[in-house]
């Protein structure tokens, strides 16, 4: 037989083979894979052999690789471990056909072809594979009654390999010769198939794996396998070191115990990605009990010998403190939680106690876990005055002003041990994704490239957010009947969805109606349409709510606005420039009329609320006025010390987190005031 060359294009090797395999010829194969479809391509050839001996040149339908992790620090080798295994688990998977063979497969023919070809395996075929790793040459060899022929190179025994379908090579050539070319090669296969130590014989794992297309399942299993199709990928990206940890215990504590299975897989969820992006935001609906979700979390980390320190604004502190407290109201008592609470403001803080801390002597820098409830507050992130922060950041001799935000990021996060991230926010975002972002910041540090590097995504983590950004601005400009949340959907990158699948925990009610089981949870409580109802504040004429607020308006609340007093040839010893000066006006303008709002919601709350709020309020403008009067004493008694310790912190200041909602101090809320002798 003469020497022919196939392209696989218009000289097909399934065309040549055709012709050659005649009955009574016996086939000898070495390649890569078996596949369904070649055999229903030449089955008609096929049933007419005499026999086929078939090699796989790596290890096939045989037990994987053990991955020695646990015994060896080769971490090179476990990869290339897992590697091998994967690229087994494919060739043992093209049996059923690749996925060059779509077309063939969308026939949905393949349970008949399978009956057909076990049975032509059992009467005619016989599997060994290579256990070695030793590469070996494919072919494909026919012994006619008078004649032979070789093909080569033959690397899989498919549509592809056959010229049926193009795969994704640039180029599939092949070559037939015959003897005595051919000798060599069968020679050397004759002398493998009966060598036990290198090849090992499977033929009955290659039917019992066909078997598994024919044979009826049960719908279980088939839900089963079809789900782990579509998971696959990512149950491949799960890994022991990041999965909670049960022999910790904290499945049987009161906590757990205590949570419904929507709460449990949400701390699950938590504890995984705490351990893979070093944290997480978890924004569940209000009412779906995000506080004991996070407390499931923090017996988790506790139970592992961690530190955590929950930070809230101060209004919340009992829904924290109950639950640590040796008390006959703890439900949670016999959990023997030990995490610190502490507030918001007290990042602002350097002296003075929350909760029987002394602000002065706490090591931020000690805690593996922070809990930050209403982490929304921090959604305006910060950039710190003063020096940059760069390698001399965390060097305490260094004089620099800090709001909360960069206290957090610098002094509990950065610093110190690795410190870990849970953030408990319905609203996480106000109207801007960059809200989102600066919450997030305080996980990956403000180091967007580690978190870069963490994230399968195609761009990196600011140009999501820039993107999803402009989406939503475009968005928004659109008229009211265009303006619908599908169309907001189609234009967010899928790398926004990605990331947030990643870092962000956001179910609602409805969620969890569809995908629990409300029996055990319970019906959640109908929302009524509100009532609006407008009653007048008191009997009293003259009095209303109108000429409250242009009373309040008309308050000057000069305690939160020092700058205003200081005479224009002192000012350069507050501030650097006039543009400064502007900028800082300005902000004690905004903050006496955020404290102006406060004083309504407090008239809002009950009229008694607003009088308590005067009261404090009129205390803090006296004990700043006798402050000012001490320091006048100084001076004339020729003492006078160049600070008054009259300190108010602008950038701090929000609703909840001011002297109106605690004891009256003088705040702590933004500017640092000095008085200036002379």
């Amino acid at each position: 037989m003469e020497q022919c060359f196939f392209n696989n294009m218009s000289e097909k090797v399934v065309d040549d083979l055709r012709k050659t395999v005649v009955p009574g010829s016996r086939l000898s194969i070495a390649a890569a894979s078996f596949s369904l479809y070649a055999f229903e391509t030449l089955k008609d050839e096929l049933w007419k052999i005499d026999s086929l001996r078939f090699i796989f040149t790596s290890r096939t339908f045989v037990k994987k690789r053990v991955s020695k992790e646990s015994r060896e620090f080769d971490i090179s080798k476990s990869a290339r471990e897992r590697t091998l295994n994967e690229e087994q688990s494919a060739r043992e998977r093209s049996l059923f056909g690749s996925e060059f063979e779509l077309k063939l497969r969308n026939q949905l023919n393949q349970k008949a072809i399978a009956v057909e070809c076990a049975e032509w395996i059992r009467q005619k075929v016989k599997f060994r594979t290579n256990i070695t790793d030793l590469n070996y040459q494919t072919f494909m060899h026919v012994k006619q009654p008078d004649d032979d022929a070789l093909y080569t190179p033959f690397n899989e025994f498919s549509a592809v390999g056959l010229g049926v379908e193009k795969g994704n090579n640039i180029s599939n050539f092949s070559m037939r010769v015959s003897a005595p070319l051919s000798n060599d090669y069968i020679n050397k296969f004759n002398e493998c198939w009966f060598d036990e130590s290198q090849f090992e014989e499977v033929t009955q794992a290659v039917m019992d794996s066909i078997a598994t297309v024919y044979k009826e399942n049960s719908p279980d299993f088939i839900y089963f396998v079809t789900l782990y199709n579509i998971f696959h990928e990512f149950l491949n990206d799960i890994s022991e070191d990041v999965l909670p940890n049960s022999a910790t215990g904290f499945k049987e504590s009161a906590i757990w115990q205590k949570l419904y299975n929507f709460q449990k897989d949400a701390a699950l969820a938590i504890i995984n990605k705490l351990e893979k992006y070093n944290g997480c935001i978890l924004a569940d609906s209000v009412g779906l009990g995000k506080t004991f979700t996070a407390l499931a979390v923090v017996k988790y980390y506790e139970n592992r010998n961690k530190n955590v320190l929950v930070l809230c604004p101060k209004k919340l502190n009992n829904n924290w403190m109950t639950f640590k407290n040796n008390q006959t109201n703890n439900p949670l008592v016999t959990d023997r939680f030990r995490y610190d609470v502490l507030y918001h403001s007290d990042l602002s803080r350097d002296s003075g106690s929350t909760n029987g801390l002394d602000l002065s002597r706490i090591i931020w820098s000690n805690y593996d876990l922070v809990v930050i409830d209403e982490s929304h507050n921090f959604r305006n992130g910060g950039t710190a005055t003063g020096d940059d922060f760069s390698a001399d950041e965390f060097d305490d001799d260094i004089d620099r002003k800090e709001n909360r935000y960069q206290r957090l990021l610098n002094q509990v996060i950065r610093k110190g041990v690795k410190t870990k991230v849970l953030m408990l926010s319905a609203t996480p975002v106000n109207n801007r994704f960059n809200d989102l972002k600066n919450q997030l910041r305080l996980a990956y540090e403000d180091d967007s490239e580690k978190m870069d590097s963490l994230l399968n995504l195609n761009n990196g983590i600011d140009s999501i957010f820039k993107q999803a950004q402009s989406a939503y601005n475009a968005w928004v400009k659109l008229p009211a009947s265009q303006r619908t949340t599908q169309a907001l959907l189609e234009t967010l990158d899928f790398d926004f969805f990605e990331l947030l699948d990643s870092v962000t925990i956001a179910r609602s009610r409805k969620h969890i109606e569809k995908f629990y089981d409300i029996n055990e949870v319970g019906k959640f409580p109908e929302r009524l349409p509100p009532i609006s109802e407008s009653s007048d504040l008191t009997d009293v004429a003259g009095i209303s709510f109108d000429s409250i607020y242009l009373l309040l308006s008309q308050l000057q609340m000069s305690v939160y606005s020092p700058a205003r007093f200081v005479h224009p040839s002192r000012i350069e010893g507050y501030i650097d420039s006039s543009e400064e000066k502007d900028l800082l006006l300005g902000r004690e303008m905004g903050i006496r009329k955020l404290m102006s709002i406060n004083m309504l919601k407090r008239l809002e709350s009950s009229v008694y609320s607003f009088k308590l709020t005067l009261d404090r309020y009129h205390e803090l403008v006296q004990k700043t006025v006798d402050k000012i009067e001490k320091y006048k004493k100084s001076i004339d008694a020729g003492n006078a010390t160049a600070d008054a310790d009259i300190i108010y912190d602008i950038d701090s200041a929000t609703l909840e987190d001011d002297e109106f909602t605690g004891s009256v101090g003088l705040g702590s809320v933004g500017l640092n005031c000095t008085l200036v002798p002379g």
